[in-house]
């Protein structure tokens, strides 16, 4: 693919600007071409992009200038446009879930593996020093054998917020779709791949009302269970109990918690790329922060495609399909065993990714050799 990897963006709502941010001027990435289905948004973008040209959807996927697609679509569409990317012999970095259900998801990594090409999907804050730091700790024995953890994701929900958040409230969205992926990834990282699930969730209110932009005040229904709670068993034995919910205010709980036999980690925000990594050892008397020693530092939205490019025959891309499945089939199970009232044994797992050394954002951003 030359020095510079040829990347063709499809969808451009509020999520593509962070990307643009880490990719434009990026001597690993030239992006040649956007898609979006408002025409006036992609030539809007492409006139920011020297060298970008406005396409289809259609256009885009199939266009000779494109290597690489970065699908930036709702969930409802990712399987659809990943499968288009795949064939015309494409790769394709996505952002999470890997698609709306897992039956699309399979079809995803089969026609890839048929097709040769390749799959990343985010979410790739887990790469930053935050996650990392802690994963560099639990591997390093500082709590010593890991017993069991904790999990928690509490808000009131993103209509607050986003001027269009309809589909965090359809098929593909809710608290755990939406927001589980940046948990259950870290939780793979940490703890290693899930066997079994089980689950309980919650639908409280039938309608939000969207908070901010030009449609502030519109009510929009809720189609899924807006609070999902349920423990994992890990392969190793280990348990976590993970509560994601868009029906509370605040909460003081860490993000995640490793409990083990001589100490407990407190793990920042999975949804941020850093944050204190605190450890309280079995004979102290309080919690310590341990300094950033691993991960992609001052991480950014994007650090997941520029290693998915970059990886090469030396490692599997870090944010890979395989964990992408991995995490959506963890997730559907747990709604399952919620819907049906039993233990749901899974039938995928993943390997857990190379760790991230220290990287400063100098290096990963490639302004020095």
């Amino acid at each position: 693919m030359g020095d510079a990897h040829r990347v063709g963006i499809v969808g451009l709502g509020v999520i593509s600007r962070a990307y643009l941010d880490t990719l434009v001027g990026h001597p690993a990435v030239r992006i040649t071409a956007v898609a979006d289905l408002d025409a006036a948004r992609s030539a809007a973008t492409a006139a920011e992009l020297p060298g970008a040209r406005a396409l289809t959807v259609e256009e885009l996927l199939s266009s000779p200038d494109v290597d690489t697609v970065l699908n930036l679509t709702t969930p409802a569409a990712h399987a659809g446009i990943a499968l288009g990317a795949i064939g015309h012999g494409k790769h394709v970095y996505g952002e999470k879930p890997l698609a709306a259900d897992l039956a699309d998801a399979r079809a995803v990594l089969e026609a890839a593996g048929t097709a040769g090409s390749g799959v990343g999907c985010a979410p790739d804050t887990v790469l930053g020093t935050g996650v990392q730091t802690a994963r560099a700790a639990v591997e390093a024995g500082t709590i010593g054998r890991p017993q069991f953890a904790s999990a928690v994701m509490v808000t009131p929900g993103h209509e607050r917020w986003h001027p269009n958040p309809d589909f965090y409230y359809t098929a593909g969205g809710g608290p755990l779709l939406d927001m589980g992926p940046y948990y259950l990834s870290s939780l793979v990282h940490l703890l290693g791949p899930v066997r079994a699930v089980t689950g309980a969730a919650g639908r409280l209110r039938a309608e939000r009302v969207i908070g901010s932009g030009p449609r502030a005040g519109e009510h929009i229904p809720v189609e899924v269970d807006s609070h999902v709670s349920g423990v994992l068993e890990h392969v190793d034995g280990t348990l976590t109990t993970l509560t994601t919910s868009f029906d509370g205010v605040a909460t003081t709980a860490a993000p995640i918690e490793i409990h083990g036999e001589s100490g407990t980690l407190s793990v920042p925000d999975p949804n941020r790329f850093d944050g204190e990594v605190r450890l309280h050892a079995l004979d102290d008397t309080r919690w310590r922060p341990l300094p950033a020693s691993a991960g992609y530092a001052d991480g950014a939205r994007g650090v997941g495609l520029l290693d998915f490019l970059t990886a090469g025959g030396e490692r599997p891309p870090r944010a890979n399909g395989e964990l992408a499945l991995h995490v959506l089939e963890t997730m559907t199970a747990l709604l399952r065993s919620a819907a049906e009232g039993r233990r749901i044994e899974l039938t995928t797992s993943a390997k857990v990714p190379a760790a991230v050394p220290l990287t400063s954002a100098a290096l990963w951003r490639g302004r020095q050799e």
